[in-house]
C-alpha cells in the first residue's frame, strides 16, 4: 500500500502544465540575454581592434618597433694631429665604453643595476643616476655611462651581465697624446660634451655622452677632426639578446690635421723654458708659420681622455691658471716695442735715419718724471745705438715728438690690438692700443 500510486495521483503528475503570461516566453529570456551580451562584447572588441589599428595602427606600431629594434650607434675614429713631419702629436687607441639603454627604464628598477655600476666603475652612484635621468625617457639609442673601463672591469662587467639588464659594453676608440705635456695649449684636449653645448649643437648630430674638442686644436678643427657616426640596427629579444642585424652604417673616421709645429723644436722650446712661468714662441720668418708655441705652466692631456680623479685635478688648481696659453694673451710689450717706435718715426718721416738725440737720466711728461732705466742716460745716440743700448728717454723723445695718432697708426699696422688669425682664435687675446677714445670712455683723461 505505502508503494503504490494511485492512478489519480499519477494523472495529477503527467498533466502539461497550463502556460498564462506570467510564464510565456520565459524558455527564450536566457538565450536572447547571452546573444544580446555576446553582441556587446564582440562588438566592444571589434571596435577596439579597428581603433588600434585603423586609428593608432601606426602609433603601436613604432611602439613596437622600438622595442623590438634597438640602434647601436659606432662613433667615429677621431682624425690625428701631426707636427709638419707627419708625427703624430694626438691619436687614438682601443678602449671599451660602458653604456645603457634608455628604452628598457619602464622594465627595469635601474637602481640596483646604479650601486653594482658604482662599485664596478668606482664612479659616485649620484653620477650615474644623474646621466640616467638625463637621457631622453624611451629613446633607442644606447648612452654612455664610462669610458676606458679596465680589464678587471669589464671581467666584473662580463660575469655580472645577467644582473645587469640594459647595460651594455662596447669597444671604441680613446684619444691619446704620446707625447705627455708637449704642446699642451696648443692641442689641447678632449671631454665629454657640456649640457649647454649640447643645446647648441644637437641640429648638429651631437648626442649625450659624445666626446668633443674642448680647447687648443681639438676644438679648433673639431668640425675636421670628428668624422660621421654611423651604426647598427639590430633586432632583439625580450631579453634585449641580439635576434638579427637588420642593416650596418659604417662610421666616416675624421680627417688627419697637420701643424706647422716641428716636434724637436718644440721640445726644445719647452726644455729651454723649464718649469718658469711663461711662453715661448718661434716663428719662420719667411712665412710667419709657428714652429713651436710653449706656455708654462701645463698639462697632461690624456688625463681628460677618461674620467679624471679628484686627485688630478685639484693638482691641476693649485697650479696658476695652467690652461690658459700665455702665448696668446696679452702683454705689455717693454722694450721691444722701440722697434715699433724706430718705424714709425722713420717711415712717417719724422725723423731721418742718420737722426741723433741727446738722452737724459729723465724726461718730464705730465709733470712725472719718466727715468732711463740706468738713471743717467747714454749721452748722444743715433737709432742704432739707441736700440743697441735700450736708452728709454732716446725714445720717449722720439714719440712725443711723432705725436700719438702716428705712432698709434704704425702701431695698428704693426697688428696690435687685433688678433694674428692663428686657428687657435677663440684663445687669443687682441691686445689693446690706448687711444684718445679709449682713455676718455676708461680713464676719464
Amino acid at each position: 500500500m505505502a508503494i503504490s500510486q494511485s492512478p489519480a495521483r499519477t494523472q495529477f503528475h503527467n498533466r502539461a502544465p497550463r502556460e498564462t503570461g506570467r510564464t510565456v516566453g520565459h524558455k527564450f529570456q536566457s538565450v536572447v540575454a547571452m546573444a544580446i551580451i555576446s553582441l556587446l562584447l564582440v562588438g566592444g572588441i571589434g571596435s577596439r581592434l579597428a581603433y588600434l589599428q585603423l586609428l593608432q595602427g601606426e602609433q603601436n606600431q613604432s611602439l613596437a618597433e622600438d622595442n623590438r629594434i634597438r640602434l647601436l650607434p659606432r662613433p667615429p675614429e677621431r682624425g690625428r694631429i701631426l707636427d709638419r713631419n707627419g708625427q703624430a702629436l694626438a691619436s687614438n687607441r682601443l678602449s671599451y665604453s660602458v653604456y645603457f639603454w634608455p628604452l628598457k627604464r619602464e622594465d627595469v628598477d635601474w637602481e640596483p643595476t646604479i650601486i653594482q655600476l658604482s662599485r664596478i666603475l668606482d664612479i659616485p652612484a649620484e653620477d650615474i643616476r644623474q646621466r640616467i635621468e638625463q637621457a631622453e625617457f624611451g629613446a633607442p639609442l644606447l648612452v654612455r655611462v664610462a669610458r676606458d673601463i679596465t680589464p678587471a672591469q669589464l671581467t666584473a662587467l662580463m660575469e655580472l651581465k645577467p644582473e645587469l639588464s640594459g647595460i651594455q659594453v662596447e669597444a671604441e676608440t680613446e684619444r691619446i697624446y704620446p707625447n705627455g705635456d708637449l704642446a699642451a695649449h696648443v692641442l689641447g684636449y678632449t671631454g665629454e660634451i657640456s649640457d649647454e653645448r649640447l643645446d647648441n649643437l644637437a641640429d648638429e648630430g651631437y648626442r649625450l655622452g659624445d666626446v668633443v674638442g674642448q680647447l687648443g686644436g681639438e676644438a679648433a678643427f673639431e668640425s675636421t677632426l670628428r668624422g660621421e657616426w654611423g651604426g647598427r640596427q639590430i633586432e632583439v629579444d625580450g631579453i634585449g639578446q641580439v635576434l638579427n642585424i637588420l642593416s650596418e652604417k659604417p662610421a666616416q673616421p675624421g680627417q688627419d690635421v697637420q701643424l706647422t709645429l716641428d716636434v724637436a723644436l718644440q721640445q726644445a722650446a719647452e726644455k729651454a723654458l723649464g718649469d718658469l712661468k711663461g711662453a715661448v714662441v718661434a716663428l719662420d720668418p719667411r712665412n710667419g708659420e709657428v714652429l713651436a708655441m710653449v706656455s708654462r705652466p701645463a698639462f697632461d692631456p690624456n688625463i681628460f681622455s677618461t674620467h679624471i680623479t679628484s686627485t688630478e685635478w685639484e693638482r691641476l688648481q693649485s697650479l696658476e691658471f695652467p690652461f690658459v696659453n700665455r702665448a696668446l694673451q696679452g702683454y705689455a710689450p717693454a722694450s721691444t716695442f722701440k722697434f715699433v717706435t724706430t718705424s714709425a718715426a722713420i717711415e712717417s718721416g719724422r725723423y731721418s735715419a742718420r737722426a741723433v738725440l741727446p738722452t737724459f737720466p729723465f724726461i718730464r711728461a705730465g709733470g712725472i718724471q719718466f727715468w732711463d732705466w740706468n738713471n743717467a742716460g747714454f749721452g748722444p745716440l743715433s737709432f742704432p745705438g739707441a736700440i743697441a743700448m735700450s736708452s728709454d728717454t732716446f725714445f720717449y723723445q722720439t714719440a712725443m715728438r711723432m705725436g700719438g695718432e702716428t705712432l698709434i697708426d704704425w702701431t695698428r699696422r704693426f697688428g696690435f690690438g687685433s688678433k694674428t688669425g692663428i686657428e687657435l682664435g677663440d684663445e687669443e687675446a687682441a691686445g689693446l692700443v690706448p687711444d684718445e677714445a679709449w682713455k676718455q670712455e676708461n680713464l676719464d683723461e
